[in-house]
């Protein structure tokens, strides 16, 4: 089972799915079938990794002032209170502290893009928290803990943006919606990184990479990126199956990572 850094966009998205959401629906239907999908987005930040264990998640709308048609919007998936235990045992087992959320929904980092990939709802759902303060190495440490579940037929799918600067997207769309060249810049980096195995500069991108406060302001959007690498495995090899850019200023790589084992 391979595992995927994929983007959220804006909540828009999941209105207007573009080039990006078409990619994410055709790499959906190349997956094997899995037993359920562990959703790590940057939307749902904690102390210590916490993983939801409801048996039917909400839709959460945690976002304001966009149309009325997308508070509508629903993701009936279920939970999978029995995968979030093993969830668990995993990450213990890896030496990290981790808890239980029984009430945890799923937020816009989560279900706009499983609603594209998975649109009938039908493969239960894990939440999985993101732990920001903990940084890069947290975040590939906490994608290490779950490289064995795989194994199992979960599918971690990990969602956030390779940029990710809200007010340089005001300023674009007030300046004839011109794309920053960093934007482009800072998701070519990466990409030469992530499948080059240039893991050491990735866990410090802050220093090596160009523009890396002004891409991510704050680490938590990139952050994903670090736990779907993790989780196919210290060896894995990286594939980018989208690139482009949405809203002037989103990134929205995609890639998949598969285990060395299963290469």
């Amino acid at each position: 089972m391979p595992t995927l850094f994929v983007p959220h966009g804006a909540p828009t998205f999941a209105l207007r799915p573009s080039a990006a959401g078409a990619a994410l629906a055709t790499m959906a239907k190349k997956l094997p079938a899995p037993r359920a999908i562990i959703i790590v987005s940057p939307h749902w930040d904690t102390a210590v990794p916490t993983v939801g264990s409801s048996a039917q998640p909400e839709t959460a709308h945690d976002f304001g002032g966009f149309a009325e048609e997308l508070y509508r919007i629903q993701y009936p998936a279920t939970g999978c209170p029995e995968g979030a235990q093993e969830v668990i045992k995993a990450i213990h087992a890896a030496g990290l502290p981790a808890e239980l959320a029984p009430r945890q929904g799923l937020d816009h980092g989560a279900w706009v893009p499983l609603r594209l990939m998975f649109p009938e709802a039908d493969v239960p759902v894990i939440p999985l928290s993101l732990q920001s303060r903990g940084g890069p190495q947290q975040a590939y440490r906490l994608g290490l803990a779950l490289a064995k579940l795989g194994e199992k037929g979960f599918l971690v799918i990990a969602s956030g943006n390779l940029t990710h600067n809200l007010q340089d997207y005001f300023v674009a769309s007030r300046n004839d919606g011109q794309t920053p060249s960093y934007v482009r810049d800072f998701a070519e980096w990466i990409a030469d990184r992530v499948e080059n195995q240039g893991l050491e500069d990735m866990l410090n991108y802050r220093v090596t990479a160009p523009n890396a406060a002004r891409a991510h302001p704050t680490d938590e959007h990139l952050l994903p990126l670090y736990v779907a690498w993790g989780a196919a495995g210290a060896d894995a090899k990286a594939e980018r199956f989208y690139s482009g850019i949405d809203d002037y200023v989103l990134a929205m790589d995609a890639y998949t990572f598969t285990p060395q084992h299963a290469a």
